[in-house]
C-alpha cells in the first residue's frame, strides 16, 4: 500500500505563497542545505505526484521543463486540461482517487502544492505524514498553509530539526481513516 506524503514550505507566519501566488520570499532559499531531507532526494523516492488544478496551472506557467518526467502525475480537477505541459492524468473525485492511490504498490505518493487538497486528504484520514519546512520569513499574508475548514485533529510529531539558514523541519504523522472508511476521530495519533 502506498504512503501518501506531504512535503511543503511555509513562512513563519503560516503562508505558502505571498499575495498573487508570489514565491520570491521562498526562492531566496534556493541552494539551501537540507542534507538528507533535500527536495531532490525526496522526489527520487516518489512514484506518484498528486496536485490540485491551481498548483498545476502555477507550475505550467513556468518556462522550464516539466519537472515530473520520472513520476506519474495526477491533477485533481473538474475541468479538462488542454495541451498539458507534461504527461499527466486527471481525476475529479477525491474519494475514488484515495482508494486508487491506496492500491498502488510501486512507491510513495506526494501531495504537491497548496493546503486545500492536503486538507481534503487529512479530513478523510488519507494523508499519512507531512514534512513542513518553516522558513524564517514573515510575509504578512497570502495563501495559508492550511485553509480554515473547522476540522480538528492532533497529529503526532515524529521529529523537529533546525536546518540551514534558520529553516526548521517539522515531521508529523496523521491518524489513519477508521476501518469503516470514515475519517479519523478527532484525537491524537499518540502522546
Amino acid at each position: 500500500m502506498a504512503r501518501i506524503l506531504g512535503y511543503i514550505a511555509t513562512s513563519l507566519d503560516g503562508f505558502i505563497a505571498a499575495p498573487g501566488d508570489n514565491l520570491e520570499w521562498l526562492f531566496r532559499y534556493d541552494g539551501m542545505d537540507l542534507g538528507e531531507h533535500d527536495y531532490g532526494r525526496f522526489l527520487r523516492r516518489i512514484r506518484t505526484v498528486v496536485m490540485g488544478r491551481g498548483t498545476y496551472d502555477f507550475i505550467a506557467k513556468d518556462d522550464g521543463p516539466w519537472a515530473y518526467e520520472q513520476q506519474r502525475v495526477i491533477v485533481v480537477t473538474s475541468q479538462p486540461i488542454a495541451d498539458p505541459k507534461g504527461a499527466l492524468e486527471t481525476r475529479g473525485d477525491i474519494d475514488s482517487l484515495i482508494a486508487e492511490l491506496r492500491g498502488l504498490g510501486d512507491g510513495d505518493v506526494w501531495m504537491l502544492g497548496g493546503g486545500r487538497l492536503q486538507m481534503a486528504f487529512i479530513e478523510r484520514g488519507a494523508l499519512d505524514e507531512i514534512e513542513i519546512y518553516v522558513m524564517p520569513e514573515l510575509i504578512g499574508g497570502g495563501t495559508p498553509l492550511f485553509p480554515a475548514t473547522g476540522f480538528q485533529i492532533t497529529p503526532k510529531l515524529l521529529s523537529a530539526q533546525a536546518l540551514d539558514r534558520g529553516c526548521v523541519r517539522l515531521h508529523y504523522a496523521f491518524p489513519p481513516a477508521r476501518s469503516d472508511g470514515r475519517p479519523p476521530d478527532l484525537r491524537s495519533v499518540g502522546p
